[in-house]
């Protein structure tokens, strides 16, 4: 390992803990919208199961956001040991944006957390739903400032700079909606719905596959299909959006995940192929004539850029951009098909009597987060050599540290971040193995159950037990 520089070392300690960090916020957002569906639905309808899955999967989401909080926050440790130069340089940008996740997101989700958690019995039934409201939205707000402050280091706009090469706020509204925000953000949204439903799904199938008859198993299949057979065509229908944005903004990222080292019209789609970074060549091509202009430019002859076109020196690795991009693609389209699958069976009426569907379900559970990773990995490196795209090299936003120090720290991490995230995840884990259903008590219509800090006598008598 001590062969590696610090800036090797540090960008593999940035991946890492990043890598860690989106899985956790990719299914919480996700989660955090569904329990409020649920308890929604539970509250309009007064069916036992809709309460039974809210607590069932409340635990997880609990477990699951401080896992999440946890992960940001050992990231944002790294900006000011390994990349105090970025951190100086654009501070002045990120740091209020990150700033107003705080002063918005954070503070709406810590307020209404714990009612959301421990006020199932303790508050009004609305007055909960409020909190779950809340706490879903505050998820989506947190998400909102973070793709900003990333969308802005990819299409930078609305700065000027200093004499001290720092990035000054001239428009906070074109920093904050900069020209790939909107389908960055969508694009990560719609992943994060897909990413939990196929985990829902997963866990329903997982069930039903065990106990044919569990109400709420099939509830949870039930709700994950519509979500996988709905907002996966939205999500290619984003991601086609968001592909054309990029090749407007940053040609050289398309054209890595492209595989096309020559820029030409009417230009293929490279299907598959091996990048040859030495060679500027992909190797072994399999490729549709004509394809790649359409989709790219929405015409057969228009122009798709090769690496060529830009100077080697500002090329992102093209072997790893090309492979991340083409197994998310690959996994949205497994989706696709399983959500047409889905629409075939609940037409037949057999949604939740084909085992056959139900382990190719199970099997899709994960697919979302390595989808979503690899979406990320796609973004990230694409967008090398700079921090912040065309202005700031990577190479200039590194911290005068030396490797061994960088290497330590990275040790730690990997051995802290196995051993805690480790249980977290093996209690998420276990939780999803237990039976859904069978213990639901929710607070009873036109009872009182606690007025200023004190319960009335003859509601207390009464008083449900506490939410697990």
């Amino acid at each position: 390992m001590m062969d590696f520089s610090a800036i090797d070392l540090a960008r593999f300690q940035f991946a890492f803990t990043v890598s860690f960090h989106i899985i956790f916020p990719s299914f919480t957002i996700g989660l955090a919208s569904y329990l409020m569906v649920l308890e929604g639905l539970w509250l309009a309808t007064r069916r036992e199961v809709y309460l039974q899955l809210f607590k069932y999967w409340l635990k997880i989401f609990a477990v699951a956001f401080g896992m999440g909080v946890v992960s940001g926050i050992v990231m944002t440790y790294q900006f000011g040991t390994n990349w105090s130069v970025f951190s100086d340089k654009t501070g002045p940008v990120i740091g209020p944006l990150m700033g107003y996740e705080v002063l918005s997101a954070f503070f709406l989700e810590a307020g209404f957390l714990g009612i959301m958690l421990f006020g199932l019995n303790r508050v009004g039934p609305r007055l909960h739903f409020m909190a779950t409201a809340m706490v879903a939205f505050g998820t989506a707000l947190s998400g909102f400032w973070i793709l900003s402050a990333n969308s802005w280091m990819q299409t930078p706009v609305g700065y000027s700079i200093n004499e001290a090469g720092q990035f000054i706020p001239e428009n906070w509204f074109e920093i904050v909606f900069n020209p790939s925000f909107p389908y960055r953000f969508v694009h990560m949204m719609l992943a994060a719905y897909l990413t939990t439903a196929f985990v829902v799904g997963a866990v329903g199938a997982w069930h039903l596959l065990k106990e044919r008859g569990n109400e709420g198993a099939k509830v949870m299949l039930s709700m994950a299909m519509w979500m996988a057979a709905i907002v996966t065509p939205v999500q290619i229908m984003a991601g086609d959006m968001h592909g054309l944005n990029t090749l407007e903004h940053q040609p050289a990222k398309i054209a890595a995940m492209e595989g096309h080292f020559e820029g030409e019209n009417g230009a293929p789609l490279i299907l598959f192929g091996i990048p040859d970074m030495e060679a500027a060549e992909t190797h072994y091509r399999i490729e549709v004539p004509k394809l790649g202009s359409l989709i790219l430019t929405h015409s057969l002859d228009g122009r798709v850029p090769g690496l060529k076109d830009f100077p080697r020196e500002d090329w992102p690795n093209a072997s790893i951009v090309f492979f991340s991009f083409r197994v998310m693609v690959g996994i949205g389209f497994l989706m696709l098909g399983i959500g047409v699958w889905s629409l075939y069976l609940r037409w037949r009426g057999t949604l939740a009597e084909t085992p056959l569907f139900h382990r190719a379900v199970l099997l899709m559970g994960p697919t979302g987060f390595i989808a979503v990773l690899a979406g990320w990995i796609t973004t990230e490196v694409g967008r090398q050599p700079y921090t912040v795209y065309g202005l700031l090299r990577t190479s200039d936003s590194i911290s005068p540290v030396d490797a061994p120090a960088v290497a330590t720290s990275l040790l730690v991490f990997i051995v802290v971040y196995f051993i805690v995230f480790g249980i977290g995840t093996g209690y998420i884990l276990k939780a999803m193995g237990h039976r859904p259903g069978g213990d639901a008590q929710g607070p009873q219509r036109g009872e009182p159950t606690r007025a200023a800090g004190v319960t009335p006598a003859p509601a207390y008598a009464d008083e449900p037990k506490p939410a697990e």
